[in-house]
C-alpha cells in the first residue's frame, strides 16, 4: 500500500495547534512539502522548527485569518502563482458553544464565514493545479455532529452540516479529474476545544470538570479521547494514492462513540 506523500504538496491550515498541526507534521513525515496557514506567526515560525523534513523539503508558511475571508482569498493566491497544491486540509477552529435557541444570528454568519465561505475560496485556488496535476486531495475536518447533533454546540451543529452538504457537492463535480473530497468526523479529542467542551458539559450536568470528563469518556466505546495524532493519521491515508478510489464519505474518527452508522 502506497502511502508515501513525497513530492506532493500540502495546504495545512489551523496547523499551529491540535489536530491541524499534527497532520502538518504526519504529512510531513510521509514525505509531502508542507505549507502551514494560521493566524498567529509566532506560532507557525514554532510549528515549523517541528516539522520532520528528512526527506529535503522546504516547508513554509502563511499568515491569514479566517475571519477575514478577503484576506484569506489573497493570501491563497500568492501562495499557488508558483506552486501546485495536491493537498488542502481545511480546518478551522469550531464556534462557541451553547445552545441553538439562544445564539445570536450574528454567530451563524460568522461561522458560516470562517469555515464554508474560507473553505470554498481555497478550493477555488488550488483546484485548477490539482487538475494540472490530475492529483488531488481535499480534506475537511468538522464533527460527528453531522451524523449525530452534539448537544450544546448549536451553531457548530448547524454550520459543519453545511460543511457536510457543500463537501458532497464538490466531491460530486471534481471525481472526474482525480480529486477527492472527505470528510474527517472527530470524536473526543484532546485538543484546547475539548476543555471548552468539557467545561460547558460541567456547568450543564452540575458537575466538576473531572467528573464530566470521565462521563464523556463513558459515552465512548474505547472509554477514552482520542490524541490528535490518531486523527492526522485517518487525514494522512485519506491524501495518499492509497485513498484514490475513496470520495464524498464523512469518516468518523471517534472510537465508536456514533450511534450511526
Amino acid at each position: 500500500m502506497n502511502i508515501d506523500l513525497t513530492n506532493k504538496n500540502a495546504l495545512v491550515c489551523g496547523s499551529t495547534a491540535g489536530i491541524g498541526k499534527a497532520s502538518a507534521k504526519v504529512l510531513a513525515k510521509l514525505g509531502a512539502t508542507v505549507t502551514l496557514v494560521a493566524r498567529d506567526e509566532a506560532k507557525l515560525k514554532e510549528t515549523l522548527i517541528e516539522l520532520p523534513h528528512e526527506k529535503g523539503q522546504k516547508h513554509n508558511y502563511f499568515v491569514a485569518d479566517f475571519s477575514k475571508p478577503e484576506e484569506v482569498k489573497s493570501k491563497v493566491a500568492i501562495a499557488v502563482e508558483n506552486k501546485v497544491f495536491h493537498i488542502l486540509l481545511n480546518n478551522t477552529g469550531g464556534p462557541k458553544g451553547g445552545p441553538i435557541f439562544s445564539a445570536d444570528t450574528d454567530e451563524f454568519t460568522q461561522a458560516f464565514s470562517q469555515h464554508l465561505v474560507c473553505n470554498q475560496i481555497l478550493v477555488q485556488a488550488v483546484v485548477p493545479g490539482m487538475k494540472k496535476a490530475d492529483y488531488g486531495r481535499i480534506i475537511n475536518i468538522i464533527s460527528t455532529s453531522v451524523k449525530q447533533p452534539i448537544d450544546g454546540l448549536g451553531v457548530s451543529n448547524t454550520i459543519r452540516g453545511a460543511v457536510a452538504n457543500w463537501s458532497k457537492t464538490l466531491a460530486n463535480e471534481l471525481g472526474p479529474f482525480g480529486i477527492t473530497v472527505n470528510n474527517v468526523l472527530p470524536g473526543f479529542t484532546a485538543t484546547d476545544r475539548l476543555k471548552d467542551i468539557v467545561a460547558g458539559a460541567s456547568k450543564r450536568f452540575d458537575k466538576t470538570e473531572e467528573e464530566a470528563a470521565e462521563f464523556m469518556k463513558g459515552l465512548v466505546p474505547a472509554r477514552r479521547f482520542a490524541q490528535p495524532g490518531e486523527i492526522a493519521n485517518a487525514v494522512a491515508f485519506l491524501a495518499s494514492e492509497a485513498a484514490s478510489y475513496i470520495n464524498g464519505v464523512n469518516l468518523p474518527v471517534d472510537g465508536g462513540r456514533t450511534k450511526s452508522l
